[in-house]
């Protein structure tokens, strides 16, 4: 494996893996559901993907240490909005350990209870159809049940940077 900056390794060391994703340009996501508890939980993911058109699946990738991580193992539903650059903070906010993730932020609740980022660039309501494990992540497919497209381009994460898609 060799890298540009002329780095190589025969076998990829974890940061080694990791500098080479961040050069894998990849949309932005926030995943929202609510717990048997009532409470809502959520994270940030760039690990998302279309499966399947017919039936429309999507998959997102979960890391097994995340909080939430016990809930969305346990959901039926949830819901994936791929984000704009004004929801940055927003994104930082949803990667980081014992944030207040839900508070201001401008959530609706949806119809089952679950939290629905109402200005997105795309909301997808999932229905959990299958999950695997991936390593140290937990891999999520969601049949789509509903699509809404909003008006915002989406952000794309580059070099561990977001930037702005210009039409």
């Amino acid at each position: 494996m060799s890298c540009a900056s002329g780095q190589s390794a025969s076998v990829a060391s974890s940061s080694l893996f990791r500098e080479a994703m961040a050069r894998f340009p990849s949309g932005v996501t926030i995943v929202t559901t609510t717990g048997r508890d009532a409470q809502p939980r959520g994270f940030t993911a760039t690990a998302f993907c279309s499966v399947s058109a017919d039936p429309p699946l999507v998959l997102v990738c979960l890391a097994k240490s995340a909080e939430c991580h016990p809930t969305f193992l346990d959901a039926d539903a949830w819901v994936v909005h791929v984000i704009h650059s004004d929801h940055r903070d927003l994104a930082v906010r949803f990667a980081t350990r014992g944030a207040d993730k839900f508070g201001g932020a401008g959530f609706d609740i949806g119809v089952q209870g679950i939290p629905i980022l109402t200005d997105a660039s795309v909301v997808l309501h999932c229905s959990t159809h299958a999950r695997h494990d991936g390593g140290d992540h937990t891999i999520l497919v969601g049949r789509v049940d509903q699509v809404t497209i909003g008006a915002e381009q989406p952000a794309v994460y580059f070099g561990r940077n977001f930037h702005t898609l210009t039409p």
